[in-house]
């Protein structure tokens, strides 16, 4: 008997440890180019300083600029959410991989009775000799259980679990990516407004003379009701700017304190000294495609959710077949004292072997494969989508990129050529050959092209800040993500 009790309880092991029903997974084949469309014009851009993808935001040069990155990371509350939703998909793993093991739990009783002598039962006892009607009883056992995973349905509910996992730390790293960059593109913005109040207040400025010296023209007769009404006009369309330039300055800072976790208002003394708009460094490895959705957390999400609904497909399967478990317990029980409760005839042992097979309700399970089918090509079809967009960020980024520094410089070539003009007209007021007209005129002119800079500078930043998050940087090297999704 014992040989055939071990040699049946090895070859239940043999079975357990077989292979899972269920297709396994093969990662699909990325939809995407060998290059991106851009990558040449982007790779050959002249910038100030070079970034690394892990920590791109240094490469802007701007101290402040990384502190509140680093400071952002830390503090934000989206990310705060993620990292619970990371603990409670690690949870869902641990019980994943508790349900392949064996079960145990100690049990134990103690009762007292007292039986009355009223009743039937009581009165036929009573009948009895030496009858007491106090009653002791005592138990206590060790049971233990096993399912026995022979035909793999655990162990795809183990991979599906594993793969949530793995999307949750990925998804994390998403909402990380996304607070850095959210956190640079603010700031960024607000030295853009704050560039544009300053040139918004100089436009102002100018305006206000120009209209003094219409105005006096205007009394001497020496200009037109035309002229004077026009000036006044512009002065009021100036004006108007700036409270809408204020507002817009006002909400982006309350973005960013609510982006670093505090009040609105906590780092708005700090922020309000104007600094120059933060140049866009170039980036020094762009990658390939292939490497962006090795990269980019948001791609692995939707990857390892496509793994998850492949091992859910093994696990509806499994429930073709008949699931075996195994149970035992020892212990002793006793109506005497509690001293006799571990003696050899309080003493009781008892073994099982389990089956339990849906033999008839094939129907449900059929439509349960088929759900999880359906859940297996809605997801193939949400990661292949996820690339394809994931490839158009990167192309309009450096689409936007490319252009706005083009923009940019250009802009800065009509300023410093409007610079040179309103010094020739102030030569040529100086002289008496032109009025002062002219001179405010062309002052104008400057501010203008000088406020249409700033907006290109700060767009071509912002967009530096989109093509660092579209090729995935600021959270783990290529190499990392793919050792961790094994």
């Amino acid at each position: 008997m014992p040989l055939k009790r071990t040699l049946f309880l090895s070859a239940i092991a043999m079975l357990s440890a077989g292979c899972a029903v269920g297709p396994d997974y093969v990662r699909p084949a990325p939809p995407v180019q060998d290059r991106y469309l851009g990558q040449t014009a982007v790779e050959q851009r002249q910038a100030h300083a070079s970034a690394e993808l892990d920590a791109w935001w240094e490469g802007f040069g701007d101290p402040q600029l990384s502190r509140l990155v680093v400071l952002a990371v830390a503090q934000n509350l989206d990310l705060a959410q993620a990292s619970a939703r990371v603990a409670q998909a690690r949870a869902g793993l641990g019980s994943a991989n508790a349900a392949l093991s064996p079960s145990g739990q100690v049990s134990a009783q103690g009762a007292r009775a007292y039986q009355s002598l009223e009743t039937p039962l009581g009165r036929v006892l009573n009948s009895q000799p030496n009858f007491d009607r106090h009653g002791n009883a005592y138990e206590a056992n060790l049971g233990a259980g096993w399912e026995l995973d022979v035909f793999g349905g655990l162990r795809r509910g183990r991979e599906a679990a594993l793969a949530e996992y793995q999307a949750s730390e990925a998804g994390a790293a998403a909402v990380r990516l996304a607070v850095a960059a959210q956190t640079a593109d603010i700031y960024i913005g607000i030295r853009g407004l704050q560039a544009r109040l300053d040139v918004a207040r100089g436009q102002v400025r100018t305006q206000q003379e120009l209209l003094a010296t219409i105005n006096l023209l205007y009394g001497q007769g020496l200009a037109a009701e035309l002229q004077l009404r026009q000036a006044e006009g512009a002065l009021a369309q100036v004006r108007a700017s700036v409270p809408l330039l204020e507002a817009g300055l006002d909400a982006a800072m309350n973005a960013l304190d609510v982006m670093l976790g505090t009040p609105p208002g906590t780092h708005r003394e700090e922020l309000a000294p104007a600094r120059a708009i933060p140049a866009a460094p170039r980036v020094a490895a762009t990658g390939s495609p292939a490497d962006v959705l090795r990269r980019r957390p948001d791609l692995i999400v939707a990857e390892r959710r496509l793994a998850a609904s492949n091992a859910r497909i093994g696990m509806a399967i499994a429930e073709y077949y008949p699931k075996f478990s195994l149970s035992g317990l020892v212990g002793g029980a006793t109506s005497l004292s509690g001293g006799n409760l571990f003696t050899g005839g309080a003493s009781q042992a008892a073994g099982v072997l389990g089956l339990r097979w849906r033999l008839f309700d094939f129907g449900r399970i059929n439509a349960q494969i088929d759900l999880a089918k359906g859940q297996e090509a809605e997801a193939l079809a949400a990661y292949r989508l996820a690339a394809l967009r994931a490839t158009e960020e990167v192309e309009n980024a450096f689409s936007a990129l490319v252009k706005r520094e083009e923009q940019a410089g250009v802009l800065t070539q009509g300023v410093e050529s409007l610079g040179r003009a309103k010094e020739a007209s102030l030569a040529a007021y100086r002289k008496g050959v032109v009025s002062l007209v002219e001179v405010l005129q062309a002052d104008e002119n400057l501010l203008r092209a000088s406020d249409m800079r700033a907006q290109a500078q700060t767009e071509s930043a912002r967009a530096a800040v989109a093509a660092f998050k579209a090729l995935g940087g600021g959270w783990r090297s290529p190499e990392d993500v793919a050792v961790a999704i094994r």
